[in-house]
């Protein structure tokens, strides 16, 4: 059985008055992997609502103490702290279950750590068990802080740790937890940190790449090329995708990598569309054509005319490994060195899944992998309508992670946070699609391929409902 996590299938979820009137939240369920419908249903307890918090209250934000889904909260006051302050240590309740939450909750990733919380207590409210209380703990983006932050957490009697976030402080907070047969569910993408009770909830680039790659060669492209940052993860991208053609029977023609941050790219594009070359290449042509100078020469130059290149690139398709304001800078200077977009396919990772990506004219028609959008969409609204802001996209691993959490300690006795448990075969079905931790501690999702029109993401093949192969 698939266990959903959070209100599967829901547009919207229940509105501030709703829960402080004790509106029932949504229940959890057992999903039939080849129905798709619930196979049972579990009573979920009535929760009041959490203090919204947007990014401009978030420099006087204070994180709240042990939070009980079992307990109505009153929202508590911003107050004008100097720096997050640590609740008590407190003994657990006889049957209650203590969820560490590491976060960056002061420092620059501030308003990031911000949002995840707020999705985790939005989380907490709308799929939270009685048993479960979510001790928050401040990181301050550092390895050094989400070292401090685990060890208290640990002492409190945390017996799981979501997050924390950055690659270099799931390293630090790995060995205290192993020490104590705790498990870790972090919100990193660096899978060297993954395993050995350290799970990533992150959206795997490499699992991106081999979807969008194998739904291309699908479609007929097999050569590729690429343009990427000079960073982990732009090489990460790069190395999977030369693997993923390997394997599909095609190759990886071009790269072309940039520096991170990098203000101008036109050299690297230029040289990623063999610019000079298929420019020589006219110029030569139309000589020879001039030479001839008869009709028919005469004809083919005019077709020439208004063309700056002759012939195209060499590949049938360009990963982009970028996202946000930076693609959009990049990507109007391919089809400016004559990467024509309707001749060659544009292709992204995750970093593309923003519903206005389409605003940028060049990457219409583009295609990426991403979780499926709609439930994406759904839990987006429901966030911005509690709390009046849009968060960041990885917002959503905070709410399933919590859910997970949740879902977990719903059995009777001691909450089971195994590794067995963990990495149920059948996985979980959460805000952003199916997903199970492997051996190896990483997330495999289920992704779906959508094409980037100027309306918004369209669908082009839906991901994976269940892990379950479906036989005659």
């Amino acid at each position: 059985m698939l266990l959903a996590l959070g209100l599967s299938g829901c547009s919207s979820g229940p509105s501030l008055g709703e829960m402080a009137r004790g509106a029932p939240a949504q229940l959890l369920a057992l999903i039939n992997p080849q129905t798709g419908q619930p196979a049972a249903t579990a009573p979920a307890t009535p929760l009041a609502p959490v203090n919204p918090v947007g990014p401009a209250a978030q420099a006087a934000a204070v994180v709240p103490p042990p939070v009980d889904a079992g307990r109505a909260l009153v929202p508590p006051p911003v107050l004008p702290l100097p720096q997050i302050m640590t609740p008590q240590l407190q003994r657990p309740t006889n049957g209650s279950v203590r969820v560490a939450l590491l976060l960056p909750l002061s420092g620059p990733e501030q308003a990031l750590g911000q949002a995840l919380l707020n999705a985790a207590l939005m989380a907490l409210h709308e799929v939270g068990n009685a048993r479960l209380t979510l001790l928050p703990r401040d990181t301050q983006g550092t390895a050094d802080g989400a070292r401090a932050a685990a060890t208290l957490a640990l002492q409190e009697g945390a017996e799981l740790i979501l997050g924390p976030v950055f690659s270099a402080e799931v390293a630090a907070v790995a060995p205290l937890a192993r020490a104590r047969n705790i498990n870790v569910v972090a919100f990193s993408t660096d899978t060297t940190v993954a395993g050995n009770g350290v799970h990533l909830m992150g959206f795997i680039p490499q699992q991106q790449v081999d979807r969008i790659a194998a739904f291309a060669a699908s479609r007929g492209l097999r050569r590729f090329a690429a343009l990427a940052p000079e960073t982990p993860y732009g090489t990460a991208v790069v190395q999977e995708l030369r693997f993923a053609a390997a394997q599909l029977g095609g190759e990886l023609t071009d790269v072309s990598f940039y520096p991170a941050n990098a203000q101008d790219v036109m050299e690297q594009v230029r040289t990623l569309a063999r610019y000079q070359v298929r420019r020589d290449r006219l110029v030569a042509r139309r000589r020879v054509l001039e030479a001839q100078n008869d009709a028919d020469a005469r004809a083919q130059l005019q077709q020439l005319a208004g063309l700056d290149t002759l012939g195209g690139p060499g590949y049938d398709a360009i990963l982009i490994a970028e996202g946000g304001a930076e693609l959009r800078q990049i990507a109007p200077l391919l089809p400016f060195f004559d990467i024509d977009p309707r001749q060659v396919r544009f292709l992204g990772t995750g970093l593309w899944d923003d519903p206005t990506i389409g605003q940028e004219p060049s990457l219409v028609g583009g295609w990426y992998a991403a979780p499926p959008p709609e439930a994406t969409a759904a839990f987006m609204d429901r966030f911005q309508g509690l709390y009046n802001y849009r968060p960041v996209r990885i917002a959503s691993l905070a709410y399933d992670a919590v859910a997970l959490a949740a879902a977990l300690a719903r059995t009777e006795g001691a909450a089971d946070y195994s590794r067995a448990a963990l990495a149920n075969p059948s996985g979980f079905a959460g805000t952003d699609g199916i997903f199970r931790f492997g051996p190896d501690g990483v997330a495999e999702r289920g992704l779906a391929v959508l094409e980037v029109t100027a309306r918004g993401p369209r669908v082009l093949e839906p991901a994976a409902t269940t892990f379950v192969r479906l036989t005659n």
